[in-house]
Formats: structure tokens, C-alpha cells, sequence
């Protein structure tokens, strides 16, 4: 068993236990449930915006522990000052030490779309994503079939939120394409063996219909890449590890847009 099997099976009993806990009817009464959701088109085509999601990402289960040592709102607040289109948080905490506080605490300080980066396998995860102040969801071909994109990718459209779909291949994005998403990211790291090539990236930009934003995730860590991700027809870019290793992530962003602004 891989580790994405070892993520889905423990995943499949969470879900069981939050069912339990908390019902839909519930999550439905949230304060944040029925708040008007930022559309992530909007802000990753806005010019004054970087075209970075950047994303709180504690540990993986490849690095470890990567920073443990700063909060969620100092962090997605610095990101958001440098630039950010939209910011990533990782809701999952066994595997890489995040939780649905870390989302409400993201949201309450800031006004810009905040995917909630999630093995999403039911629909009972976006409701629950919508209620904690969530605007887009991951969707990850890898681990869903086709019938069940669609279906995930229209319950989370009904509650006004964006779709990101995330693929590695030909394949995957041949068979997992529908006129639900918002946008198709090319994670750029395998989610078997977690190897990371951003050549993933080229050999597939292509290939995705221009009506989804096109989206290059992980392993970007300098500002030529970014541009030459912009010239391959990139247009926005999922960054994380680059940023959370460093003391103060927000001021690695701003001094890496700074970079990038001035190319």
C-alpha cells in the first residue's frame, strides 16, 4: 500500500466519523455556509494580483515537519499582503498536520479565495469545506473516477464555490475532464512516490482546454520557472514548501514577487 492508498483509507474512516458528529443539517446552519464565495477566475486574472496560491502547509509526509513554528493567520495574512491570488490550507491533520480551524482562522483574516486542500472523496467534505469558509476544492483525479468528478465538481458548483482539478498526466486529464471545473492543476509531484518534475507541467499545458484556468503545482521554487510556466500559457501557480520552509513565509513571498515584478 502506497502512501496515497494509506491517505484514502484513512480518509474513508474520518469521513464516517464526521458524519456521525456533525450533520449536514448543521454544517448548513454555519454562519460562513451561505456567505457569497470569491470566484478564483477573478482573482487569478486580476493584474494586480501575483497568479500565486499560496499555500500553509505544515509538514508532508515526504519533508516531515516543514514549519511548524509560525501561525496560519501571520502566514496566509503575509501572503495575502505579498500578492497572493488565492491562498491553499491544508485541512488534512494525520498525514500532514493541518485541521478545519487552520481554514476558519485563514478565512476570518482575509479576503481572497482559500482552497481547502483536501482528499475530497464525498460530498459530505464540500458542504463541510462551504461552512468553514472554504471557496474552491481540490479535486484529485487520481483517486476519483470519472462519474464521481462530476458529481463532486456539480455539488460544489450548486454551493457557488470553484473547482480545482487536479491531475499528473495525460491520462488522468483525458478522462476526468467536465464543464464543472474552474480550473485543471498539474501537480507537478507524483502522488505515488512523491518525485517532483515540473516538465509534468509542459507536457500537458497543451493539452487543457483554454476555457479552464491552467494551474502548475509544486516544485516551483524560482521566478524563471514561474515566467517560463506564463510563457508555456500558465495561469496561476501553486506554491507552497518554497515559502513554508523559510522563518517568516509571507516575507519569502513578498521578496520572491518582488523578484518576479521586476523581470
Amino acid at each position: 500500500m502506497n502512501i496515497l492508498d494509506r491517505i484514502v483509507a484513512r480518509k474513508l474512516v474520518e469521513i464516517s466519523v464526521a458524519k456521525t458528529t456533525v450533520s449536514i443539517v448543521e454544517l448548513e446552519k454555519a454562519e460562513l455556509f451561505n456567505r457569497e464565495c470569491y470566484r478564483l477566475n477573478d482573482f487569478i486574472v486580476n493584474p494586480d494580483k501575483s497568479g500565486i496560491i499560496a499555500e500553509f502547509k505544515r509538514a508532508s509526509p515526504s519533508k516531515g515537519i516543514i514549519n511548524d513554528k509560525v501561525s496560519v493567520a501571520q502566514v496566509t495574512k503575509g501572503y495575502a499582503s505579498a500578492g497572493a491570488s488565492a491562498l491553499s490550507v491544508l485541512t488534512d491533520h494525520d498525514f500532514f498536520g493541518g485541521s478545519l480551524a487552520d481554514l476558519a482562522e485563514a478565512r476570518k483574516e482575509n479576503e481572497i479565495p482559500i482552497l481547502r486542500k483536501e482528499f475530497i472523496l464525498d460530498e459530505y467534505q464540500i458542504i463541510e469545506a462551504k461552512a468553514w469558509g472554504a471557496d474552491i476544492i481540490l479535486l484529485i483525479a487520481a483517486i476519483l473516477t470519472p462519474a464521481r468528478i462530476s458529481a463532486l465538481a456539480q455539488c460544489a458548483q450548486n454551493l457557488g464555490m470553484s473547482v480545482l482539478l487536479e491531475v499528473h498526466n495525460k491520462e488522468e486529464l483525458n478522462r476526468s475532464l467536465c464543464d464543472e471545473l474552474s480550473a485543471v492543476g498539474v501537480n507537478n509531484r507524483n502522488l505515488t512516490d512523491f518525485s517532483v518534475s515540473v516538465q509534468h507541467s509542459y507536457d500537458l499545458v497543451d493539452v487543457i482546454p483554454d476555457n479552464f484556468l491552467k494551474i502548475s503545482e509544486s516544485g516551483i521554487s524560482n521566478i524563471d520557472t514561474i515566467n517560463e510556466l506564463k510563457m508555456a500559457g500558465f495561469n496561476g501557480f501553486l506554491v507552497g514548501e518554497n515559502f513554508m520552509k523559510e522563518a517568516d513565509p509571507g516575507q519569502a513571498m513578498q521578496n520572491f514577487v518582488d523578484k518576479l515584478s521586476r523581470i
